[in-house]
């Protein structure tokens, strides 16, 4: 998106627009057009569901007065983020544009409120007096329709429609004037958008389109069927606009859930405060029936919390000391107190709108194809439509009128709308639905993607297993001493495993001892000095390998890894010292998760750094393949191997998993997993279940299947009316029914996917 003559500089200043009426496919692809053709600019996103334009622009090349005064010319009004309103030339007491307060979204600061608009010298609102057309109103939430300046200009276009049929009983000359009145003030916005974006390099335009067609309509006396035209037009635009608010209404709620204040907890005393300004480290109490102001862990009290707002998940969890909770979860009966461990800016709400709003940023392989098969499209659609209404009159001695009314009819078929409309609305309907059952897509890509892969590669620890382990057995001269040098030995890792072993210590209320000079065995384990002597806690090969390993121990080692346990081994640089057996039950759903995508025909294979025994029999219970003893450079090996056969899919949580997550096809991270994870991967399952990961698939699955729907249904109704009309059996109020209507099925059918429920388990 960058003038190769004058390209953005990396220093030159990254601006965001608020560009009101920004609200749908074919408004993002005259913007992105326009801004395609200003040199200085570059970098450029943009969002209708957000309405958001960002972009790099060097201002010694085209000023910022430029780009504004550009997308004002289209028809949507800019607001630059973190300022004020963007003035017009013109704003003065009698005439400016007219701006809603409005409310948006913003992951880094929460809700922002930019200035609000301005009146006129009356006190009236300027609604009326915006641009209508194909661009879409945003009005403050409970505004009707008929007032809004897009339902202004269907009531009156539709008035002045009725008047004109009225006058042809009473006064039939008089009833030309009121059609040709009805399509002048219909096309009148239309035609100036038309010659803006024709300026900006979109001449093809579905305003020019409908200009040409309304206004030719009137030069060859079908007035009336010119003004039948913009009316059904400025129908569908406004029944679009109304679409897009439903869609993004899903996110709006979203924001809505973390409550706007807090009980901090101070010296036993509390007092509220907005939850905005809760710091990470203080503690706040949580009464039953309130929300959670902030992501934290419990430090007191026991309480069931209903997550759903949040991960989707419909049942109750009960939670106690030590568990995690989610800003905007509903306590259900205990009080508790939790410490803050997130600001209101990183929370989970914040983050699960971050990823949603930055979905559209990365675009399925299909809307791509279709916004490029579109730029030649509607070219062609006109082409075709002038020759016929200039070649049989011209060559075949034909009426002049009736084929230059098929070329006008041909020129309404060929509108665009629907055709760009049709994967962009089913991947935005998708990921709402999506979000509502605690799967977070990143983008159209991924979710795309997911539905094709052939394999999926699950990580062993908290991805198919609870990331609960436990120890289960301690074997040593001296158990308890065992277990206390182990202890002390990782009491600074957060690995699953070694919170398994300080926790059992703790348990048995032993005292460690002080541990330094600790580091990590990249893969292998941890060592440090503890009472004057380098101890390590590693895998058994390792510890054979650095070590002496008794006969005795080394069977051991072999029945607790048949039996699904994980061995570590306690030893220093002369022999091993005892060892631990630590168990990590698989999820309840785990099973039955493999087992569908299975029955999908999706291959599914376990990576995991694990030993063969432990990593065979826990896949073994649940029918899948394994890869075990595997490092994170072997992961990659790995992946680039399944990926060679087909998509592959990867599914983890820890910090060791980024890798893999990136380098496949796409990365799934589990909701509870790091932050890393979650920033690397390409979807995020928040209910932490592994039927997150079929969900997943079956979402894409059935939102390409719409998609395929949708384009089935814009160029299905084209090419039926294409027909009809070239026969002579449409008019062009018929022809008109080619654009909204397929528009009006394919904006419903999208929005079918905003109940999809999922699988049924």
């Amino acid at each position: 998106m960058t003038d190769p003559a004058h390209p953005a500089p990396s220093s030159a200043p990254t601006l965001t627009y608020f560009v009101d009426g920004m609200d749908c496919a074919s408004c993002v692809q005259k913007v992105e057009r326009m801004v395609d053709r200003l040199p200085g600019a570059g970098r450029v996103r943009t969002s209708f569901n957000r309405q958001t334009l960002e972009l790099q622009l060097d201002e010694t090349v085209t000023p910022r007065t430029t780009l504004e005064s550009n997308l004002r010319s289209l028809g949507y009004t800019p607001t630059l983020q973190g300022g004020e309103p963007v003035h017009t030339a013109d704003d003065d007491h009698t005439a400016h544009e007219h701006r809603h307060a409005r409310i948006t979204l913003s992951s880094a600061a929460g809700p922002t409120k930019p200035a609000a608009a301005p009146t006129d010298h009356t006190g009236h609102d300027n609604a009326s007096d915006k641009d209508a057309g194909h661009v879409h109103e945003v009005a403050p939430s409970g505004t009707p329709w008929y007032r809004t300046g897009q339902g202004k200009l269907v009531v009156i276009s539709g008035v002045l429609l009725a008047l004109a049929y009225l006058f042809s009983f009473i006064a039939p000359p008089f009833s030309v004037y009121g059609y040709i009145a009805a399509t002048i003030i219909g096309v009148w916005p239309l035609a100036k958008k038309a010659w803006a974006s024709a300026r900006f390099g979109d001449p093809f335009s579905i305003n020019m389109l409908v200009s040409l067609a309304a206004i030719g309509a009137v030069l060859i006396g079908e007035a009336a069927e010119g003004a039948v035209v913009v009316f059904f037009f400025a129908v569908g635009e406004l029944l679009e606009g109304v679409a897009a608010g439903r869609a993004r209404a899903g996110i709006q709620a979203l924001a809505a859930l973390a409550p706007k204040t807090a009980l901090l907890l101070e010296n036993g005393v509390t007092r509220e405060v907005s939850a905005d300004s809760l710091k990470v480290g203080q503690t706040v109490q949580i009464n039953p029936g309130a929300r959670v102001p902030a992501d934290g862990q419990i430090v007191a009290g026991s309480s069931s919390l209903d997550d759903s707002p949040v991960t989707g998940e419909s049942v109750p969890v009960s939670k106690t000391v030590g568990d995690n909770v989610f800003a905007g979860s509903i306590n259900t009966d205990g009080v508790l107190s939790v410490q803050v461990e997130k600001e209101a800016s990183d929370n989970t709400i914040a983050r699960i709108i971050h990823m949603v709003e930055e979905a559209e940023g990365s675009k399925a392989r299909t809307a791509r194809f279709i916004d490029r098969f579109s730029r030649w499209y509607t070219p062609g659609v006109v082409a075709v439509a002038a020759l016929t209404a200039v070649v049989p009159p011209l060559l075949l001695g034909q009426a002049w009128h009736e084929w230059l009314y098929k070329g006008l009819a041909l020129l309404l078929i060929g509108c665009p709308c629907a055709l760009v409309l049709s994967v962009p609305a089913a991947i935005t309907s998708a990921i709402s639905a999506g979000t509502r059952r605690g799967l977070l897509i990143k983008g159209g890509a991924a979710l795309e993607a997911i539905g094709s892969v052939k394999t999926v590669a699950f990580d062993k620890t908290g991805t198919l297993t609870a990331g609960k382990p436990r120890v289960t057995d301690v074997l040593g001269a001296e158990r308890s001493e065992v277990l206390r040098l182990a202890a002390a030995v990782e009491a600074g890792s957060s690995h699953p495993l070694a919170k398994a072993i300080t926790d059992e210590a703790k348990g048995q209320n032993l005292t460690l001892p002080a541990a330094t000079e600790a580091k990590a065995l990249s893969g292998k384990g941890v060592s440090a000095m503890v009472e004057e002597r380098r101890l390590s806690i590693s895998s058994p090969k390792y510890a054979a390998a650095n070590s002496s390993v008794s006969a005795e121990f080394q069977q051991a080692i072999e029945g607790f890894e048949s039996d699904g346990k994980t061995a570590v081994v306690l030893h220093d640089d002369v022999q091993a010292l005892g060892i631990i057996a630590i168990r990590d039950e698989p999820r309840e759903d785990a099973q039955q998760a493999v087992a569908q995508l299975r029955q999908m025909g999706i291959q599914t294979v376990m990576l995991t750094g694990d030993n063969q025994r432990t990593g065979k029999a826990i896949a073994s219970s649940l029918g899948l393949d394994v890869q075990a003893e595997l490092l994170p450079e072997d992961k990659l090996k790995v992946i680039d191997q399944l990926k060679a056969q087909g998509g592959v899919a990867m599914v983890g949580d820890g910090i060791n998993d980024a890798p893999a997550l990136a380098r496949s096809d796409v990365g799934i991270a589990m909701g509870g997993g790091t932050d890393v994870a979650l920033e690397t991967a390409d979807a995020a399952l928040l209910r932490e279940k592994v039927s997150g990961v079929t969900e997943l698939v079956q979402l894409s699955r059935d939102t390409m299947t719409n998609i395929k729907q949708n384009i089935a249904f814009a160029l299905g109704l084209k090419a039926i009316f294409l027909v009809t009309t070239l026969l002579g059996y449409t008019n062009l109020w018929m022809a008109i029914l080619a654009d909204t209507g397929a528009t009006a099925i394919v904006t419903a059918n999208a929005l079918r996917l905003l109940r999809w429920k999922g699988h049924a388990h």
